[in-house]
């Protein structure tokens, strides 16, 4: 069936209203968007203040997984690394404070942290989306959420048949992901797929074809990025070139317009710009260790939580992520790590920081890195053409008195 309709998010809201439980559609409305609206001013009335706290945590909770995905930053150990429930309390405490109510979380795979619903349903008021490869997510765990209500679930889908298990290191991962989709379907949650787009399943993936199979299997929402060759296995060969990338901005910007499903991404403005969400102090990242590091893929620490008496204190006073965010900020509107790997290296032994990535090789791997495009290319932008996301990125999402 073909999905195409005049009034994309209109139509989408009435899937949502039909196919969701009310508690989690509740949740969805109050905590995500209205209180998240609210998140944003509060956050541009830090900024103004001085005040360096982030909009939005992300927290790799865990590094525990039962895949190996090329590309992936993430790396197991035994025994596992885990933020304990304490910690991540806290951290949620002392951003609730802030005024910032949403949480992205990570792992290695989330739903293996044994505290994880629990510190969810601590914390009623905010929003949490979790990043899930869902070969874990079964009917318990989204009935787990269902009940919750204020969780999003997003499942990685990063091919077809052959490609899901070339990539992800498993076997069956293609029916196994869709089959997550229809656990978190017939459940009533709100959920989403996302796809770290690379050369083999641009094809498949940046296409009307995956969009409208996505939408009948009840996803509401597809979040595309870039693939960065980063992790134990980073695979450069399957990094996109910049007609790639330009294909996939323009198939995003048209497929706002045309389908009833929220299409997110977190790189371009709405003029088309790219930004970077940590070199504008949007966000940082808490790996399991209590790291906190600029972005998830980027793996190098100063700062843990562990040494400073709150939160707050820490991006108060981390010198490091300061000139982290100036230096990003210096080199690129874009991906640091794809764009400038040479002068990342240099900033980070500057620095003194740390490899915070378990193996003991980011420092050797990061000097291997060549160059590759990533979202900065300059007279090229590709503005946004629906008007909604236009006002959104512009007023809430990427506003924030980051850029004019």
């Amino acid at each position: 069936m073909n999905y195409e309709t005049r009034f994309p998010l209109f139509r989408l809201f009435i899937r949502l209203s039909r196919e969701t439980r009310t508690r989690a559609l509740w949740k969805f409305l109050f905590n995500f968007l209205f209180r998240g609206s609210l998140s944003a001013r509060s956050f541009k009335k830090r900024q103004a203040a001085g005040d360096k706290f982030p909009a939005f945590i992300v927290i790799s909770i865990t590094n525990e997984c039962n895949l190996s995905c090329r590309g992936c930053w993430n790396t197991p150990t035994r025994p596992p690394v885990r933020l304990s429930t304490d910690d991540l309390n806290s951290i949620i405490m002392r951003t609730k404070k802030k005024g910032s109510l949403f949480f992205g979380i990570l792992g290695g795979e989330p739903l293996m942290h044994p505290g994880l619903f629990d510190v969810i349903a601590s914390h009623p008021d905010c929003y949490f989306q979790i990043f899930t490869n869902g070969t874990m997510l079964d009917d318990a765990a989204a009935a787990k959420m269902r009940d919750l209500g204020n969780v999003t679930p997003m499942i990685s889908f990063e091919g077809d048949e052959r490609v899901a298990d070339e990539r992800r290191g498993g076997i069956d991962i293609y029916a196994k992901t869709m089959e997550a989709l229809r656990v978190c379907s017939r459940n009533g949650l709100i959920f989403g797929t996302a796809t770290s787009v690379c050369k083999n399943n641009i094809d498949a993936l940046v296409s009307d074809d995956f969009v409208n199979r996505m939408i009948g299997e009840g996803v509401h929402y597809i979040w595309y990025y870039i693939y960065r060759p980063v992790g134990a296995d980073p695979a450069p060969e399957l990094a996109l070139n910049e007609d790639d990338i330009l294909r996939l901005r323009s198939f995003i910007v048209d497929a706002r317009t045309r389908f009833p499903i929220g299409v997110v991404d977190a790189y371009w403005d709405h003029e088309g710009r790219a930004l970077c969400p940590g070199a504008l102090g949007i966000s940082h990242h808490i790996n399991p260790s209590g790291g906190v590091e600029f972005c998830p893929p980027i793996q190098f620490v100063r700062d843990n939580i562990a040494d400073f008496a709150s939160l707050d204190e820490l991006f108060e006073k981390s010198e490091f992520l300061d000139r982290f965010r100036g230096f990003a900020s210096d080199a690129t509107s874009g991906c640091v790590i794809l764009e400038c790997p040479e002068e990342l290296m240099s900033f980070l032994e500057s620095e003194n920081a740390s490899d915070g990535s378990g193996r003991g090789s980011a420092f050797e791997a990061l000097a291997q890195s060549r160059r590759f495009p990533g979202h900065h290319i300059p007279g090229k932008e590709i503005p946004e053409r629906h008007w909604f996301y236009r006002f959104a990125k512009k007023r809430f999402f990427f506003g924030f008195g980051g850029y004019g």
